[in-house]
């Protein structure tokens, strides 16, 4: 937990998720996505690796080399989910895999199965692209996880004997190099709070100073070692990279009560929001590197999107609504959970989006499932594993604690940022007060809150009201209802008692959204938005023989909703093809049809469809 900040978060034991749409991912989550993660990690030997290199021989290792991250995310992922749940089976599992990576574990507190090892490269040779330390920090975060909802044990025994060990070898006087993949910095600021060991801030702290030194060679740019954080003007290179740095920066600024830091990392921040990021909330509009391109190159077929960088960004908004409270960091928040992270795991919890175009041009037939993918040659389906498979574990880490996000407290009382059947119970100010929340969002635009304890006179429940909710109302428990203002917190404070209901009503119709012009890719075009949810079309929804390049759509029809979907008017082209070009403009052709669309997230779950957001104006 920070120590400071404007909102303080809501522990595990908190707030409950108990319906609706997020209560069903939890469940796929646990049942599925972490089951197949196991099944993986074992069937590729990657979670053997530890039970070869605790033997002290020379072995033949499988997988990346920093496929030890992914036990530790799937490590984060169980303890988020035995806290959440309290499965026993599940338990039992997490203790067996402590003790295979705990024999792993080197004198030093060294831990690591591509390094150090008989054979193998010596520590640290390759810190541009060895993940050595970056695997560390997802064992700290996964040690986290364990402290917040077990306690002290041996996972976490093994977690405080690295964590010393990179203080040592890298601490003040040693080595001064950084990792090419950040993470190391934000896990010791978590960890550093979880135990209140001030030397892993203190670290954290001495690794996000090192970045811009140029510590590694080449492409700096890209693991963010151009130019110290503090001078950077906005995210920049990998993105996963830029984010988890950006995370680890507003931890040390909070922990230090570093003002410039903030404000640093926040300018950053608004920047790649405002012109480096896609409807969908994704970050990173290119394939090469992975990485955040030029400010407004947001064509949506080249978008990469990674599902790993809205993990990542979800954890740097997240931060940033700690540190200021500012709702459209909440919003941020709602607008990649709906868009892409939900969207990133199937239905079942076997399949994953690794990147999350906005337009899909060809119908792709479903990868094969014997194997593992290529992560950049899935095309535009979800595949059940990757050769390098960093998004199933990050995803399941994610849903596993996502009741964090639901809501946080200050010394006035509770604010709501996500709309979810939920129970939250919490003590503001010394005194108990318990919520529960009860809608059908984002289906249903009203969200109803019952006091079911106060026990300290005049509290005040705040609801985010997004900035796209125009018309939004409040109604207090006396019946009555005053406007709630777009992209604020809209507060009701009363003496609650037992059986008070407040409710919050956000409008819910379908609207066009039409990009800034300076995005040459999607100039003459428009999408469709309800809510948080961006829609799309996918070929499986034209007249049959329809060329999906020949749609255009007419946004001077009003937008309908029927039977669950949003209709929109349109017509397909009928175009000569002998030339491409004319001295004539393009006049719409061929007659109107009405188009279905579909929430982006629920893409792919139909069959081979090419499939896109943005649309051809007619």
């Amino acid at each position: 937990m920070p120590s400071t900040g404007t909102l303080q978060p809501l522990g595990m034991d908190e707030v409950r998720i108990n319906g609706g749409h997020w209560s069903k991912r939890q469940t796929v989550n646990a049942e599925g996505t972490i089951q197949h993660c196991l099944h993986w990690l074992e069937a590729l030997g990657w979670t053997a690796n530890f039970d070869r290199a605790a033997e002290g021989k020379e072995f033949e290792r499988t997988g990346p080399q920093f496929s030890d991250s992914e036990v530790y995310k799937l490590a984060e992922a169980m303890a988020w989910e035995i806290g959440r749940t309290g499965d026993a089976g599940l338990e039992a599992r997490f203790v067996k895999l402590t003790a295979r990576i705990s024999a792993a574990q080197h004198e030093d507190g060294y831990l690591n199965t591509a390094y150090g090892n008989p054979g193998q490269p010596p520590r640290y040779s390759d810190l541009e692209w060895g993940h050595e330390l970056y695997c560390f920090g997802h064992l700290l975060q996964a040690a986290v996880a364990r402290l917040r909802n077990h306690g002290e044990d041996a996972f976490t025994a093994i977690a405080r004997r690295a964590a010393d060990h990179v203080c040592n070898v890298f601490g003040p006087g040693g080595d001064e190099r950084i990792c090419g993949h950040a993470e190391i910095e934000v896990a010791l600021a978590e960890f550093g709070r979880a135990t209140g060991e001030a030397r892993y801030l203190e670290q954290a702290r001495l690794f996000i100073e090192r970045h811009g030194r140029k510590t590694l060679p080449e492409k700096g740019v890209f693991y963010q070692d151009d130019v110290p954080v503090r001078e950077a003007e906005v995210l920049r290179g990998h993105a996963v990279r830029a984010l988890y740095l950006a995370s680890g920066a507003i931890d040390v600024a909070i922990e230090a009560g570093d003002a410039d830091l903030l404000d640093a990392v926040r300018g950053q921040w608004d920047r790649a929001v405002a012109r480096r990021t896609h409807l969908t909330g994704g970050m990173g509009s290119q394939y090469a590197d992975e990485a955040f391109g030029r400010d407004f190159a947001l064509n949506p077929a080249e978008a990469y999107s990674e599902s790993c960088a809205g993990v990542a960004a979800v954890m740097t908004a997240w931060r940033l609504l700690l540190a200021t409270g500012d709702t459209r960091h909440g919003d941020m928040i709602e607008r990649i959970a709906w868009n892409v992270l939900s969207g990133a795991v199937d239905p079942d919890g076997k399949s994953f989006f690794y990147a999350n175009p906005l337009h899909q041009v060809t119908a792709d037939p479903e990868p094969p499932r014997d194997g593992a993918l290529p992560h950049l040659s899935a095309g535009g389906r979800r595949g059940h594993w990757f050769e390098v498979s960093c998004c199933p574990t990050n995803l399941a880490r994610t849903f596993a604690q996502f009741a964090a996000y639901i809501a946080t407290a200050d010394d006035r009382g509770v604010q709501l940022h996500q709309y979810a059947p939920a129970a939250i119970d919490t003590v503001v100010a010394g005194s108990r007060f318990a919520l529960t929340m009860t809608t059908a969002y984002p289906d249903d635009g009203t969200v109803i809150v019952r006091v079911e304890a106060n026990d300290g006179g005049e509290r005040t429940v705040s609801f985010r009201v997004p900035h796209w909710a125009e018309g939004a109302t409040v109604t207090s428990p006396d019946g009555t209802a005053r406007p709630a203002a777009a992209g604020e917190l809209a507060d009701v404070t009363a003496a609650f008692a037992h059986g008070d209901e407040i409710r919050l009503d956000l409008p819910l119709a379908p609207r066009w959204t039409y990009p800034d012009p300076r995005i040459d890719g999607l100039r003459g075009c428009a999408a469709v938005e309800r809510g948080p949810e961006v829609w799309c079309v996918e070929s499986v929804d034209l007249p049959e023989g329809a060329d999906f390049a020949d749609l255009a759509v007419d946004t001077t029809a009003p937008l309908t909703v029927r039977d669950g979907r949003v209709k929109v008017r349109g017509r397909i082209n009928d175009r000569a093809a002998e030339w491409p070009y004319g001295t004539a403009a393009p006049r719409p052709e061929g007659e109107p049809v009405e188009i279905s669309l579909v929430p982006f997230r629920s893409r792919d779950t139909r069959g081979a469809a090419a499939m896109r957001v943005w649309m051809p104006i007619s």
